[in-house]
């Protein structure tokens, strides 16, 4: 689960991280009032209008611009607010722009962009430890640093069990060239970013950039995170910041029947059962001429109701030519998913695409009798090459 910006700052700030503080705001109103209540939190004279959506690349886009009136705060805002965001991350659809952060003004006279670093933390699968990955290149694509300057990306490995030990905190401050209240603030500030990353369950907190201030302050002005869905239920609070808004209506349906949903540019729906079979079944689209349409797992508790629901969320794929449902029983029965393509049928009504049903396993015999004495126009396949003919010919 991704966080806006506003509420990965929040987070870091209840763990003690330095951020560069905002209010939000839905409306141009609601922004110059942010800003005066800003000025008056923090003294700043001059705001920052920022779009709030989950993609990076906001300031190239156009979704990042400095203020220096109230009458700029109230204009720039009726230009970002309810505007096609779009960036390296959003695709050439882009992203609307529902609410923007009012934030202080944190770069003082005499600043220099050597002031200003890079640092995330994430989790080594390789290894299986977390890794502080840090630079002095901050404010840049972090992918761009990697490629043209490999060696200017530092990475402090840290044992999950024991956490960063305070002489990785000094290293990672003496790398990044601080000294004195600077390396102290810095020590403090990775120390705590640590903290919040591990005990939110996240999978990443970005933050760029991280800045150090004329007077030695360290502060995230900016911050992605990106949360463990699976350990949710271990943070209600955490969980109620979800925006429904920045993710996909299919995938957001998809969630509400436990179906692990992904959506590809495709044309061929498939509906498997198991992450595994149904990499395979989208090798055999390719491979078949066709291009898969969605990634849809139903999982090994698969029934009517899931079935008939992954048939309504295909369905509403525009580019979807045809569906393939590839399923091996183990855990789950032929026969109820069967029942789940005869149920979905006669719920959604007429369905115009043809529809190719593969079923192996538990009850397979039971679920093609089913199939087959329904009536209606499926077809059928027992090995995946059979299924593979038939996407090749019917798309």
């Amino acid at each position: 689960m991704n966080l806006h910006e506003y509420q990965g700052k929040e987070l870091l700030k209840s763990f003690g991280v330095r951020i560069q503080e905002g209010i939000t705001a839905d409306t141009p109103d609601q922004a110059v009032e942010a800003a005066k209540e800003l000025s008056a939190l923090t003294g700043t004279n001059w705001w920052v209008v920022k779009a709030q959506i989950h993609a990076g690349g906001r300031g190239k886009g156009g979704g990042v611009k400095l203020a220096k009136s109230l009458e700029e705060v109230k204009q720039l805002t009726e230009q970002i607010i309810g505007m096609q965001l779009i960036t390296h991350q959003t695709g050439p659809e882009g992203k609307k722009v529902n609410k923007v952060l009012i934030a202080q003004d944190v770069y003082y006279p005499g600043e220099s962009k050597t002031n200003e670093f890079y640092m995330s933390v994430l989790l080594n699968r390789g290894t299986g430890r977390n890794i502080i990955m840090y630079s002095t290149e901050g404010g840049m694509d972090i992918e761009t640093v990697a490629e043209q300057t490999p060696h200017l990306i530092h990475k402090e490995e840290i044992d999950p069990k024991v956490g960063v030990m305070p002489f990785q905190a000094r290293r990672i401050a003496f790398n990044l060239g601080l000294e004195g209240e600077a390396f102290k603030e810095m020590t403090k500030f990775v120390s705590n970013l640590y903290k919040a990353y591990d005990a939110s369950d996240a999978s990443l907190f970005e933050i760029n950039p991280v800045l150090k201030t004329s007077d030695n302050k360290i502060l995230a002005v900016d911050s992605k995170v990106n949360l463990d869905d699976n350990a949710l239920f271990r943070h209600p609070n955490l969980a109620a910041m979800r925006d429904l808004s920045e993710e996909d209506p299919a995938e957001v349906e998809a969630g509400k029947y436990n179906l692990n949903f992904i959506k590809l540019d495709g044309n061929v729906g498939c509906m498997v059962n198991g992450a595994g079979l149904a990499m395979a079944t989208m090798d055999i689209i390719k491979m078949s001429g066709g291009s898969p349409a969605n990634f849809l797992d139903v999982g090994g508790t698969a029934n009517a109701e899931t079935v008939e629901a992954g048939f309504r969320i295909i369905l509403k794929d525009e580019n979807v030519k045809a569906i393939l449902l590839n399923i091996f029983g183990g855990i789950v029965r032929c026969d109820r998913v069967a029942q789940g393509v005869v149920d979905a049928y006669k719920s959604i009504g007429n369905i115009n695409i043809p529809v190719i049903v593969r079923l192996q396993g538990t009850n397979a015999e039971e679920g093609a009798e089913l199939i087959n004495n329904s009536g209606l126009k499926v077809h059928s396949a027992i090995t995946l090459q059979e299924a593979a003919n038939l996407v090749e010919k019917l798309v």
